[in-house]
């Protein structure tokens, strides 16, 4: 194996990463401007296709602003490398160290929103594709980085992208973790809606893909509802007349991990306020992230689990909604969850809404890309870990064989979603290492 990576590269690398974080590029659906999802996530997509046209790529932004991407070499078959630009929202800044959108270099790591998820890995795999092309390797395939602008939400970048572009021969996504995940649970995202209440105000919760770990309420029970939290033992403080109950923030595909503040806010007003909405919370939901009240015991040996998060509520005069995410098990029937997500809400005069669908992936252990992968994978760390499955989602499920790669390695911390997210410099470094050695042996003679 060569040694691709020079000082340089690193160097480079970590400059790209620190001016991609400085971009507050998280959803923004009512903005002013001109573009789909909000001026900061328009401009750090322009930025990233100036950063690869300065590598010497050739660049395209959809006219929409819905993607971009950047092209190098020439040849029908292509190695596509899948990234995201869009991060989720920072939360409560009080629960940051440092500002979310100023990188911060310090014990040995990059902190900052997207230093993990996905600027940080991304810039890896840019700068480990620059170092090849630096090394004099002759490419036998063109390479594409494709950018992403809408994968914290609904993916209607690459559902876009789709449309109007060609498919490629490869490719992995830098968005997930080491040694190499094969195959990823179905993901759907659904809205309950039900009848208002004249007395309840109530609005959790901010995305679907985490677990909440703030719930509030501001109202006649606050008292009543500071008793119950006390006597059911469960985290809260007072904020300026409200009563905040207290969780822990995990990505959703990990929801059993976490501790889901909504459920412990509805728990407690349950005891006092009758209210449907919040009775199918406590009778069917529970504190239960594997939905076995409502769906029985569902899992495979591929990909584990169903899990189930109650990522939002808000209750008014006029509706209310309940948002759940869901991840399926690979060889679970989508159609009969939703048959029984649909009866069991009925009951509680809920209405069934699906948000957001997308299928599973599931790419054979013994194909060429997994094997090439996991070779490198393991010849870099000796690590001979199997590749994985996992609840998440993403942008590998989008195009035919194609995985997800990295950049988090079996011992590095998952910050991505959470305050003080961070990227390790060795983590970086070592992913650019594989990176490298994956592009070489993928596009090159």
């Amino acid at each position: 194996m060569k040694n691709f990576i020079q000082e340089q590269h690193k160097v480079d690398c970590i400059e790209a990463i620190k001016t991609l974080i400085s971009y507050p590029s998280y959803l923004r659906e009512d903005h002013q401007g001109k573009t789909p999802f909000g001026d900061d996530i328009q401009a750090v997509l322009e930025k990233t296709l100036t950063i690869c046209e300065n590598l010497g790529m050739k660049s395209f932004i959809d006219p929409k602003g819905y993607y971009g991407y950047a092209d190098y070499g020439e040849g029908e078959e292509s190695l596509a490398i899948l990234c995201h630009l869009d991060v989720v929202p920072p939360g409560n800044l009080d629960s940051w160290d440092t500002n979310p959108f100023e990188a911060i270099e310090k014990n040995e790591a990059l902190y900052g929103r997207g230093s993990q998820d996905d600027k940080g890995p991304a810039m890896a795999a840019l700068y480990a594709f620059k170092a090849v092309v630096d090394s004099g390797a002759t490419f036998n395939k063109r390479v594409r980085f494709i950018f992403g602008t809408d994968e914290e939400t609904l993916w209607r970048c690459l559902d876009r992208y789709n449309k109007l572009e060609e498919p490629s021969t490869m490719g992995f996504t830098p968005d997930a973790e080491f040694p190499l995940t094969y195959a990823e649970k179905g993901l759907l995202q659904v809205k309950l809606h039900g009848p208002g209440d004249q007395e309840l105000r109530v609005n959790c919760g901010k995305s679907l893909n985490i677990v909440p770990d703030e719930a509030a309420y501001q109202g006649p029970l606050n008292v009543t509802l500071e008793n119950e939290l006390k006597s059911l033992g469960y985290e809260y403080q007072l904020s300026d007349g409200q009563v905040i109950v207290k969780g822990k923030a995990v990505h959703s595909k990990d929801a059993p991990e976490g501790v889901n503040a909504i459920t412990r806010l509805v728990t407690a007003l349950s005891s006092s306020i009758k209210n449907e909405t919040l009775a199918f919370i406590t009778e069917k939901l529970k504190d239960d992230a594997t939905g076995q009240t409502i769906f029985g015991k569902i899992k495979d040996d591929i990909s584990g689990p169903l899990t189930v998060n109650l990522a939002t509520l808000s209750i008014d005069d006029k509706e209310s909604t309940i948002g759940l995410d869901l991840r399926i098990p690979v060889t679970a029937d989508k159609e009969e969850i939703v048959k029984k997500l649909t009866a069991s809400a009925a009951e509680y005069q809920l209405n069934y809404e699906e948000y957001d669908y997308l299928a599973s992936l599931y790419v054979p252990k013994d194909s060429l890309l997994i094997t090439t992968l996991l070779d490198i994978y393991r010849e870099k760390t000796g690590d001979k870990s199997d590749p994985l499955t996992t609840g998440g989602a993403t942008f590998a499920r989008t195009m035919k064989n194609c995985v997800a790669f990295g950049a988090v390695f079996p011992d590095s911390e998952v910050t991505f979603h959470m305050p003080n997210e961070k990227m390790t410099l060795r983590d970086i470094y070592n992913a650019m290492d594989i990176y490298a050695e994956a592009v070489y042996r993928l596009a090159c003679k």
